[in-house]
């Protein structure tokens, strides 16, 4: 999965002209341990409207916080300690349905997935700046809350026999629990995302080796047929190939 500039910030430059109405102070619960990144958001946050900020700097203190004061949105960093931002996320969900805007500074796509699986609404990739995520927040507060999915499916994507816990990173055919190396994980992982979407090489390129990679996109052909050795049985086709485009998965 593949996000591009223009589409994250899709409607933000008139959002940024209609700030949140001074009668809607919003609470926000930053969850970050890096002092520079605190104040980065504080100061954001505190130019771009009228919100009362709470801040704490790794996981558990965030969700006993998080019960204390009930937050309208969460800024949550993805590498905390205590409690990764992933476990964090899980964990809100089961008892909130506040906004969760991820900050992250890998590079590694399948992490962002795995923070959108698990419940985040929106990520930021580090470094970013003060307006983008001003901006962000903004958005997010102004969109309808959708109900939290249930717990237990959290991180979860089961299509027909095939079952692949993205937190777990491990995938089971019947039941079986498969052997995957980390780039086959990888693979499966981004096509589940979005089942009815279908992936270009590039875009498989782009989301599992990241955006530097300069390499034949023949090397995803390689890894797939690998992958369908390993979870294709009695006939059943998990991944199918759109000739011309790429790869869909199916409930095979």
């Amino acid at each position: 999965m593949t996000f591009t500039m223009t589409a994250r910030l899709s409607g933000i430059a008139n959002d940024m002209n209609d700030p949140v109405r001074e009668t809607e102070r919003h609470t926000i619960l930053i969850v970050e341990d890096a002092p520079e990144f605190v104040q980065l958001i504080k100061a954001a946050l505190e130019r771009g409207g009228n919100y009362a900020i709470e801040i704490v700097n790794d996981g558990v203190a965030a969700l006993e916080r998080a019960r204390e004061i009930d937050p309208d949105l969460v800024v949550l960093d993805l590498g905390l300690p205590g409690a990764d931002g992933i476990e964090v996320c899980r964990e809100l969900r089961t008892f909130t349905d506040a906004y969760v805007l991820m900050l992250t500074g890998r590079d590694d796509e399948v992490d962002r997935l795995v923070g959108l699986a698990v419940g985040a609404d929106d990520y930021v990739t580090k470094p970013f700046s003060a307006r983008e995520l001003a901006a962000r927040v903004q958005v997010l507060l102004r969109r309808p809350r959708t109900p939290t999915a249930p717990v237990e499916q959290a991180g979860i994507v089961e299509l027909g026999d095939l079952r692949i816990d993205t937190l777990g990173r491990e995938v089971a055919i019947d039941g079986d629990v498969v052997e995957l190396t980390k780039l086959e994980f990888d693979l499966l992982a981004t096509l589940a995302s979005r089942p009815e979407m279908v992936f270009t090489r590039q875009l498989l390129l782009e989301s599992v080796w990241g955006g530097e990679w300069f390499g034949d996109d023949h090397l995803v052909s390689v890894h797939i047929a690998n992958l369908r050795k390993k979870i294709d049985r009695d006939g059943r086709n998990h991944v199918t190939t759109v000739r011309g485009v790429g790869y869909r998965l199916t409930p095979g």
